[in-house]
C-alpha cells in the first residue's frame, strides 16, 4: 500500500505531499487543475519513460517519490536479488534531469529502469490513459486466467514449469555431450596420446628443482673441487695447518685448566670448537671426494631436465600444473569412453521430461479452456452492470511454443457492439472502457491478486447516472481488500469514498502551481455540490451532496 506521494516540480507541480490510506481515496478538482499530472508523476515512479518535458520551467530536475509499506507489498525476494535492502517503509524516487539521464533509487540504492518495472508490477497498476496497465500486456493475461482459475491450475501450472525446466536442462546437456562427441575419436585419441606422454616421463615431484642443482654442481665441479682441496689442505693436510695450531692451543690450555673454573670453562669450549672443527674436517673430505664429473652423466641429466621443461611449457607451466592437467585429462578419457551410456541415459531422461511435460500442459490447457468460459461470462456480466451492454469479452486459448507456462497462448479480445468482431483490447478500447474493463476484471479476482494499490484515472468517462453509482459500488467492494486511488468527476463516485483529497490550481502574478488538500466533512459537501451543480453551488445542491454521504 503507497502510504505517502512527494512530487517537486513537475509540470506545474512545485511541492506537494499527500498522505494516502486504506480502502478508497478520492481525487477530485476543477478541470485543468492537475488531477492527471499526479497520476503521471505516480505512474513515471512506478517506471513508465521519463519525460524531460515534464520538468517545472525554472528547475533542474523533477522528482517523484511514493512509500509503500513493505507488510502489503511482497518484493523480498525482488530486493535480496538486486542487492537493495528490505528496509520498511519502501521508498521509491525517480529523478529526471534536464542535462542527464533519469535516475531511479530503492530503499536509496540507484537500480535500473528494468528492475524498477519489475519491482512495481507488485507495488500498484495504474488504469487509465499511461502506459504501466497490465490488462494491455498480452503476457499478463495468462497470469490473469491462471489466478482466476483457482488452486488446481496453479498445481498444475507449478508441474508443468518444474517439467519444463528438467526438459530444457536434459535437453542442453544432451546437446552438449552430442557436440562434444561429434569428434570424440579425434579428441580420444589426442588425450591419449597427451596421457602416454606425461606417463613415459615418469615425473615425479621436486625432480625439476632436484635436477638444476644437480646440473649446477656438474657445471662447476672443478672449481668446487679445487676450492674444497685448498680449504681442506689449510685446515688439516699441510704442515702448518690451523688444526695442528689448534691442537697445540687445546694442549696449552689444558695444562692450565685446573687453576680455576674460568680457565676450565675456556678450555672446554676450546675442546668443544675444535672438535666440531674435527667434524667438518670430515664432511669437506667427504664433499672433495665425492666431486666427479661425467661429460656423459650432465648430458644425460640436461636432456631428461630439457623433457621435463618441455612438458611443463606444454601442460601448464609447472610440473603441479602437469599433473593437474594428467588427473583432467585421465577424468575426459573415462567420460569419452563412458559417453555411450551417459548419452542413452540424457536420451532417456529427455523422453521421460517431454512425456509428463506435454501431458501436464495438455492437462493445463483443458483447466484454462474451462476457466476461460466462467471468466468470459462473469466480466460480461460485470460489463453490463458497467454500462457496456453489447459487449463481450472472449479469452482466446491457442496452442503455442512451450514454456515454462504451458504450451498456451492467452488474449483477452472485446467487442463493443453486436456483430462486431473481437479484437485485441489495444485496438479498441479508451482509457476510460480500459478502465472500467479492468475494474470488472478487478472486481471477479478480488482478493486472488497481490497488487496491493489500484490507481483509476478516467473511469468515468462516459457515463453517469446509474452507471456512476454502479462504478462507486464495485470501487468501494474492490477497496475492501485493495487500496484504491480514483480520480473522478462524478459526485456519486466521489461520495463512496473513505478519505477524499481535491487538487487545487493555484496562480499568482509570477506563477502557477498545483496542491492536494485532504477535505474534511463539510469541505467534502461543498466538493460534491460542485460537482453536482457546477461553478454556481446553490443550497439545494448542498442537500443533496450530503444525502449522497449519507448514503
Amino acid at each position: 500500500m503507497i502510504s505517502h506521494i512527494s512530487i517537486k516540480d513537475f509540470a506545474i507541480i512545485k511541492e506537494l505531499e499527500l498522505d494516502l490510506h486504506p480502502g478508497l481515496n478520492i481525487i477530485t478538482g476543477e478541470t485543468g487543475a492537475g488531477k492527471s499530472i499526479v497520476i503521471e508523476a505516480v505512474s513515471m515512479a512506478l517506471g513508465s519513460r521519463a519525460d524531460t518535458d515534464y520538468i517545472r520551467t525554472g528547475a533542474d530536475k523533477a522528482s517523484i517519490t511514493l512509500t509503500a509499506d513493505m507488510d502489503a507489498v511482497s518484493v523480498g525476494n525482488l530486493l535480496e536479488e538486486a542487492g537493495v535492502p528490505a528496509d520498511d517503509p519502501l521508498i521509491i524516487r525517480r529523478e529526471i534531469s534536464s542535462g542527464s539521464k533519469s535516475l531511479c533509487r530503492v530503499n536509496g540504492t540507484i537500480v535500473p529502469l528494468s528492475f524498477l518495472n519489475r519491482l512495481c508490477r507488485h507495488v500498484a497498476d495504474i488504469h487509465g490513459q499511461y502506459d504501466n496497465q497490465t490488462l494491455l500486456n498480452t503476457d499478463h493475461h495468462v497470469e490473469v486466467l491462471d489466478l482466476y482459475a483457482g488452486e488446481e491450475t496453479q498445481n498444475v501450472r507449478r508441474m508443468v514449469c518444474g517439467f519444463y525446466r528438467d526438459l530444457t536442462k536434459a535437453k542442453a546437456d544432451l546437446q552438449a555431450l552430442e557436440k562434444k562427441l561429434a569428434d570424440s575419436e579425434r579428441q580420444k585419441d589426442l588425450t591419449r596420446y597427451e596421457l602416454q606422454e606425461i606417463e613415459a616421463a615418469g615425473l615425479t615431484a621436486g625432480e625439476d628443482e632436484a635436477l638444476e642443482d644437480e646440473i649446477r654442481l656438474m657445471q662447476n665441479s672443478e672449481e668446487i673441487y679445487n676450492t674444497l682441496s685448498h680449504v681442506y689442505d689449510a685446515v688439516y693436510d699441510s704442515d702448518d695447518s690451523a688444526s695442528g695450531r689448534l691442537s697445540s692451543c687445546l694442549s696449552s690450555l689444558e695444562s692450565i685448566s685446573s687453576y680455576s673454573r674460568d680457565l676450565s670453562d675456556a678450555a672446554q669450549q676450546f675442546s668443544d670448537a675444535y672438535y666440531a672443527l674435527d667434524d667438518l674436517g670430515r664432511d669437506l673430505r667427504r664433499l672433495r671426494d665425492s666431486v666427479s664429473f661425467s661429460p656423459e652423466e650432465l648430458e644425460e641429466k640436461m636432456e631428461r631436465l630439457d623433457l621435463i621443461d618441455r612438458l611443463k611449457r606444454k601442460y601448464g607451466g609447472s610440473l603441479d600444473a602437469v599433473f593437474a592437467y594428467r588427473e583432467k585429462a585421465e577424468k575426459e578419457l573415462r567420460t569419452i569412453e563412458n559417453a555411450d551410456a551417459e548419452l542413452e541415459d540424457l536420451k532417456s531422461k529427455c523422453r521421460l521430461y517431454r512425456e509428463q511435460y506435454e501431458t501436464s500442459a495438455a492437462r493445463l490447457s483443458v483447466l484454462r479452456k474451462r476457466a476461460a468460459k466462467d471468466l468470459q461470462q462473469a466480466v460480461d456480466k460485470e460489463l453490463a452492470e458497467l454500462n457496456f451492454q453489447d459487449a463481450a469479452l472472449s479469452v482466446s486459448v491457442e496452442p503455442s511454443e512451450a514454456s515454462e507456462r504451458g504450451s498456451d497462448n492467452v488474449e483477452f479480445l472485446i467487442r463493443t457492439n453486436k456483430g462486431e468482431a473481437f479484437k485485441p483490447l489495444a485496438k479498441i478500447a479508451s482509457g476510460g472502457e480500459l478502465s472500467r474493463i479492468m475494474l470488472g476484471l478487478k472486481r471477479i479476482l478480488a482478493g486472488l491478486d497481490h497488487i496491493p494499490t489500484l490507481i483509476f484515472d478516467e473511469i468515468d468517462a462516459g457515463i453517469s447516472g446509474a452507471t456512476a453509482g454502479v462504478v462507486g459500488e464495485k470501487l468501494r467492494s474492490i477497496a475492501a481488500d485493495h487500496q484504491i486511488v480514483c480520480i473522478t468527476h462524478l459526485p456519486q463516485i466521489a461520495a463512496l469514498g473513505d478519505h477524499h483529497y481535491r487538487i487545487e490550481k493555484i496562480s499568482d502574478e509570477i506563477s502557477t502551481h498545483t496542491t492536494v488538500v485532504p477535505l474534511s466533512e463539510e469541505e467534502r459537501v461543498e466538493e460534491l455540490a460542485r460537482l453536482l451543480s457546477g461553478t454556481q453551488i446553490t443550497e439545494s445542491a448542498r442537500q443533496q451532496a450530503r444525502e449522497l454521504l449519507k448514503r
